[in-house]
């Protein structure tokens, strides 16, 4: 096992009274927890871990440095340490595979109209909202849409929407850059009893505030609107309303160009992103001067398409399968956008196109490689099985972004010995090669490329 490491930038998710990282995929977000990064060693680390939640709650530290004990842990230590960390978590990670609110919820400053990250528990009654700028993992440009976006929502006449059943309408705005600077702001809305016609009066407040009046500032090259009464929906259950701008972004990794929309995954960190898909990719498919006669690569969980268009010269066929509808259009047209021919993208859950598929593939003549790159949640149990069943199967790459959570379930089940109970009939996997890639600096958190051989 070795560590890749690479500084990156992020893409933001912003909500009134929440400021945070966000990973739902795309140039993409996911909430961020505040994280404990501790060293190995249990009784160290719950002494660390105490030492933290003691120091975080004490007068002796500033709001700016508690929030960023919360949301980059390891901002004090040299990024030396930080890998040196994180490459001992791992480690830990891969031994166990190897053994077997009703809250008053306002700002600093009493405003519950703040935009920031959460500190404190609901359990408490100590939730406090923090102002995110000084974070070292927060882009300018979304602290600076992030500012605007409070000073907006301090003028609007409607409240934020904190809990659903305490009413209020505005709630986020996921703000997503690209290497060149181009941005793109989300904002996340929630209709209550309002008309279609109240709504717009408010949409063009918001267009007038961002395209013309005092958040101009911001530059905004897409500016998207929602309308949701869940946490988190998708375009088809709620389309995403471009109010303003331009309704995609581009990002270029490893030579290759790729759209975005707005409810598509991307990594977050693109710099970071083309050492994760050259090592996934190298591993996947190593050297490329091999033969590539008949030989298919199964992109699991695919998203636009990145993993496979990356690998597309160096096999005969690509074939990817996401939930994302729009993330399937997306990967469709980064193919057809850099000359790729040999890329086919199906939409729907992996656990129900999978088990159809694999009777097709199965049929095909070459090798088949899988590569699975799935949410924190890991990957279904059907697609496990689909997976571990497949014979012509003999390479997988497992991404995770949390392979402490439920993917070592998956990794268990990949490589046990054939349980009739699970249906896990086909011949175990052996774990070969992991490498960890550094994505999110200053946090204990890392992506995990595990390779599987059989």
């Amino acid at each position: 096992m070795y560590l890749t490491a690479k500084c990156c930038r992020s893409v933001m998710a912003v909500r009134p009274n929440t400021f945070y990282p966000r990973r739902t995929c795309v140039l993409f977000s996911t909430s961020v927890s505040p994280a404990d990064g501790g060293r190995s060693g249990s009784g160290s680390q719950k002494r660390r871990k105490k030492r933290q939640k003691k120091a975080a709650w004490t007068g002796d530290l500033s709001w700016e440095e508690r929030l960023a004990d919360a949301v980059t842990p390891l901002w004090r230590l040299s990024y030396e340490e930080q890998l040196e960390l994180k490459q001992n978590n791992q480690r830990k990670i891969l031994s166990e595979l190897s053994e077997s609110l009703s809250a008053d919820l306002r700002g600093v400053d009493g405003n519950p109209k703040t935009v920031g990250f959460y500190l404190g528990t609901a359990s408490r009654g100590n939730i406090v909202c923090v102002n995110g700028d000084h974070l070292l993992n927060m882009p300018e440009k979304h602290t600076l849409v992030a500012r605007y976006y409070q000073d907006f929502i301090r003028q609007s006449s409607l409240e934020p929407c904190l809990l659903f059943h305490t009413g209020g309408h505005w709630r986020e705005v996921t703000v997503r850059t690209n290497a060149q600077g181009h941005t793109m702001a989300i904002v996340y809305f929630h209709p209550q009893m309002m008309t279609a016609e109240e709504v717009a009066v408010h949409k063009a407040e918001l267009v007038e505030y961002f395209s013309r009046g005092p958040g101009s500032v911001c530059q905004l090259d897409s500016l998207f609107f929602q309308e949701s009464t869940m946490t988190r929906c998708t375009h088809e259950e709620s389309p995403y309303q471009l109010l303003h701008g331009q309704p995609y972004l581009y990002e270029e990794v490893l030579g290759f160009k790729f759209r975005i929309s707005a409810d598509a995954f991307f990594q977050v960190n693109q710099a970071a992103a083309q050492v994760l898909y050259n090592t996934v990719r190298d591993l996947c498919v190593p050297g490329a001067a091999q033969s590539k006669t008949g030989s298919t690569l199964l992109d699991v969980c695919c998203g636009t398409g990145a993993i496979g268009i990356i690998s597309s010269p160096r096999v005969d066929r690509v074939v990817g399968v996401e939930i994302v509808e729009q993330a399937v259009r997306d990967a469709a047209h980064n193919a057809t956008l850099n000359g790729v021919e040999n890329c086919e993208f199906l939409p729907g859950k992996a656990e129900v196109v999978l088990p159809a598929l694999m009777s097709r593939l199965s049929s095909a003549p070459g090798a088949l490689t899988a590569v699975v790159n799935p949410s924190r949640a890991g990957l279904h149990p059907k697609v496990v099985r689909a997976l571990r069943n497949q014979v012509a199967i003999r390479r997988l790459v497992y991404v995770s972004c949390k392979p402490d959570g439920e993917a070592m379930r998956n990794f268990k089940e990949l490589c046990c010995a054939p349980d009739q109970e699970k249906k896990l009939t086909g011949e175990a996997f052996s774990p070969t090669l992991a490498v960890p890639v550094d994505m999110f600096p200053h946090t204990p958190h890392c992506e995990l490329v595990l390779l599987f051989e059989r």
